[in-house]
């Protein structure tokens, strides 16, 4: 009788500390037979919840020929292998390119979403991606390096905007990110803070500028790897004098689960005081 081929689960292991990957891909990891994880960017630590007789290999030196064989390899002798990858498995991950394989092996797979390092920097930094009538929007991208941008995705014409922006695999290409943002009308002053390993127990950096010195603040503490850029009109509003406040908490505002305690004009949403 033919064994059935084994289950691989594409888990985001989050962003660096090994307590921010989900309850779901920790309860994996611990069932796992083999893991494949991606060591470049992904600490070793994350897989301690691992079984003592797991196969655990490093695909830092790994092609994806090469990811793609050993995954097959493993599927036929265990029924849980997992590919521990950085962050979410669908942010700037080869997902599409490491499952075409699996799919035309019969081989069943899943995905199990993790904290992007974009979420942990927010965090890191005590910074907020969205307020009420300042930005709603968040931009995910990246400056065109090796890997070119679509037409339209240029950082310059994303930048015009004036939305939130979570700038990855870009600390490298900084200048560029200055430029595209003073070519899209960000003023000198724009505040900026790049987060190096969001959540690495010891190598966490976090540096806050602006558009005009972020690049040497950066070079100062030596970060050219493995950090998130933000830049958002929402940065540093935890000391602004002034907030518009939220109409979900608002006294004024009403909804399914609360009445309104007070008119909405007194509790300040006709005159704009909430978004």
């Amino acid at each position: 009788m033919t064994a059935l081929p084994g289950t691989v689960w594409f888990v985001g292991a989050g962003p660096g500390d090994p307590d921010l990957i989900t309850v779901k891909g920790r309860r994996l990891l611990e069932r796992a037979g083999a893991i494949l994880f991606a060591g470049s960017l992904v600490d070793r630590s994350a897989t301690q919840f691992a079984p003592a007789h797991c196969e655990i290999r490093d695909s830092r030196d790994m092609t994806l020929e090469g990811m793609s064989a050993w995954l097959l390899d493993a599927c036929a002798r265990h029924p849980v292998v997992v590919r521990l990858q950085t962050g979410d498995p669908g942010l700037y991950g080869a997902l599409v390119e490491m499952t075409r394989p699996l799919d035309a092996a019969g081989i069943p797979w899943r995905v199990v979403p993790g904290v992007s390092s974009a979420m942990a920097a927010a965090a890191a930094a005590g910074e907020t991606l969205t307020l009420p009538e300042v930005t709603q929007t968040v931009i995910l991208t990246r400056v065109a390096g090796r890997t070119p941008m679509p037409p339209g995705e240029a950082l310059e014409a994303l930048a015009a905007h004036r939305t939130t922006l979570c700038i990855f695999l870009s600390i490298t290409l900084l200048h560029e990110v200055q430029r595209a943002l003073r070519a899209a009308g960000w003023p000198e002053d724009a505040p900026i803070v790049v987060v190096h390993k969001a959540s690495w127990a010891g190598a966490e950096k976090i540096v806050r500028g602006t558009l005009a010195d972020i690049k040497r603040r950066c070079q100062d503490e030596k970060i050219a790897s493995q950090a998130m850029i933000l830049a958002s009109p929402a940065l540093g509003a935890r000391l602004w004098p002034d907030l518009a406040r939220s109409k979900l908490y608002d006294p004024g505002f009403g909804h399914r689960f609360r009445k309104a305690s007070m008119p909405a004009a007194a509790a300040g949403i006709a005159t704009g005081e909430t978004a």
